[in-house]
């Protein structure tokens, strides 16, 4: 009780320090890029309907029943078929393949790079309507000049996200140090409804002794 008295959040009012939408939407997509399993490269993409509702989500993976330790993860061979880039599903791919609506049309995909090229024409064909990205560090290979012409060509808008935080904690044992009690500290001893339940369960037994009968 001390540790709320001291405390100097407001909890008669809404908190004004939530995440908005879009650090929302960008910030799932970077939780998902957690599960990837590429050592140089982990992205997530999210994808968000017109009612800020997460219809899908993906990571920059193996294709699904391809074991990961059967598969490259390098990049640097001669040889063609030990690199990963010949096997490796990129987070937007899956994000609109794992999608929990019927479509993704007029959606917008949130993600930590912009896509390249092949994730580009995944993106048109799906009917995505814009990409917001955070980083454009390939922007002078030719993947991506190649990705933004298309998306030029046909009307599919991007731009670059600028995060008002530039990290975001996730504490697990946050919830257990919230000082505001969801409960009172001691049970309410109310009579009346513990004679009701009394009465119940003594009905519920004689019920079942005529069942058992």
């Amino acid at each position: 009780m001390d540790k709320l008295l001291n405390s100097s959040k407001n909890f008669d009012s809404k908190r004004e320090d939530y995440l908005e939408w879009e650090e929302y939407f960008m910030a799932t997509a970077f939780l998902a890029a957690k599960r990837s399993k590429d050592p140089c490269s982990q992205v997530g993409a999210c994808i968000v309907n017109e009612n800020n509702v997460v219809v899908g989500i993906g990571y920059n993976g193996m294709p699904k029943g391809c074991q990961d330790n059967n598969f490259p993860w390098g990049k640097m061979s001669e040889d063609p078929l030990l690199n990963k880039y010949m096997y490796v599903c990129h987070a937007e791919l899956n994000a609109v393949l794992n999608k929990n609506s019927a479509d993704v049309k007029n959606c917008i995909l949130y993600v930590g790079l912009f896509p390249c090229n092949e994730c580009a024409k995944v993106i048109i064909q799906s009917g995505i309507k814009e990409v917001v990205y955070l980083s454009d560090k390939h922007c002078l290979k030719a993947s991506t000049i190649a990705s933004k012409k298309m998306f030029d060509a046909v009307g599919v808008k991007y731009r670059q996200f600028i995060p008002k935080h530039s990290k975001i904690v996730i504490d697990f044992n946050e919830i257990n140090e919230n000082p505001m009690t969801q409960l009172p500290e001691t049970p309410i001893k109310d009579v009346k409804c513990q004679n009701q339940l009394a009465t119940e369960h003594q009905e519920i037994c004689n019920n079942l002794e005529k069942i058992l009968l």
